[in-house]
């Protein structure tokens, strides 16, 4: 039997046992003691956090809860592993940083330098570029661990009426423009709300359950029915039809017509429409609302408050 098949073999029978000694080793694959712990520092220096206890009854115990058996990748699934890491570069916090880190490097290290020259050569022309936000997310690996859990959370949340208590089961987190995002059901009310995760400044994980059926997948994929449903419609020019056609919100609604103009016509939700009135603020003309009047006067005020910072004698 080869070195590295004997050494497969023993990695699966450690990481079962967690807790064993050399001689059980021996025994269960007819070596000696003395091969035993040379195969075992082979082990520790390819990464198997192993410790040994000392004593008349000591043995070794493997410190990580698992490990997984060798993979083996080509080498162009090994490259396109690493770009994977790599396309998360630019969010300033991610969850398991540090494992992401280790494992990029790992398979790095792993690669042929031809395949080495290759990944620095594409680093040179491939980005998978983000803004990295400034703002910090430090409870992020804490609210991802709540939702594992399917915990309820009792969280300080920080927003325009300032910042509150609010009692939640969240749905999962989900990363957008360089920052993360937590859907939660608002238990008090059994609403589904959408939380910014840098906004919350403390949490409270309750070991309450919640039962739901609702899950992330579903939720991003699925329309979301308006709490305080209004409508929306929007003239646009070729210009604010070119402008929605790269806004998320609008894209799959916006009709365009033979010449090039076309319009937004749509249920949003009320709670809506001071996050919206800066977009369409800023396509100005190209953008005329028709309706809700609650929008056309938050665009009045807008501008109002421009004309009043700039005024005609300054």
């Amino acid at each position: 039997m080869s070195k590295a098949k004997r050494l497969i073999d023993i990695l699966l029978f450690v990481s079962a046992k967690k807790q064993f000694t050399a001689q059980e080793i021996a025994d269960a694959f007819n070596i000696s003691v003395r091969t035993v712990h040379r195969y075992l520092l082979d082990l520790s220096d390819m990464g198997l956090p192993i410790y040994a206890e000392q004593g008349r009854n000591g043995g070794y115990t493997v410190l990580s809860s698992t490990i997984l058996p060798p993979i083996l990748f080509t080498e162009v699934e090994a490259v396109a592993i690493f770009f994977a890491f790599q396309s998360l570069h630019y969010y300033r916090d991610l969850p398991f940083y540090t494992e992401m880190k280790s494992v990029s490097q790992k398979l790095y290290e792993s690669l042929q330098k031809e395949a080495q020259k290759k990944v620095d050569s594409l680093q040179s022309y491939i980005a998978f570029w983000n803004p990295k936000r400034a703002i910090s997310t430090p409870l992020l690996s804490d609210v991802l661990e709540a939702i594992i859990n399917h915990s309820q959370l009792d969280i300080q949340y920080e927003s325009k009426s300032g910042i509150t208590t609010k009692h939640v089961h969240p749905i999962g987190v989900y990363a957008h423009d360089g920052l993360w995002y937590m859907p939660a059901i608002h238990l008090q009310t059994e609403k589904t709300l959408l939380f910014r995760v840098d906004r919350i400044h403390s949490m409270h994980v309750s070991d309450k359950g919640y039962e739901t059926t609702v899950h992330l997948q579903q939720w991003l994929e699925s329309p979301h029915e308006p709490q305080q449903p209004i409508r929306l419609h929007v003239e646009l020019t070729r210009e604010g039809v070119r402008q929605c056609r790269s806004e998320p919100n609008f894209e799959k609604v916006l009709v365009t017509n033979s010449n090039g103009t076309g319009y937004i016509d749509m249920m949003i939700d009320q709670g809506e429409i001071h996050f919206i009135s800066s977009f369409f603020y800023r396509l100005g003309p190209d953008a005329i609302v028709q309706e809700p009047p609650e929008l056309i006067q938050l665009l009045r005020k807008h501008a109002q408050t421009i004309l009043a910072t700039y005024p005609l004698d300054s």
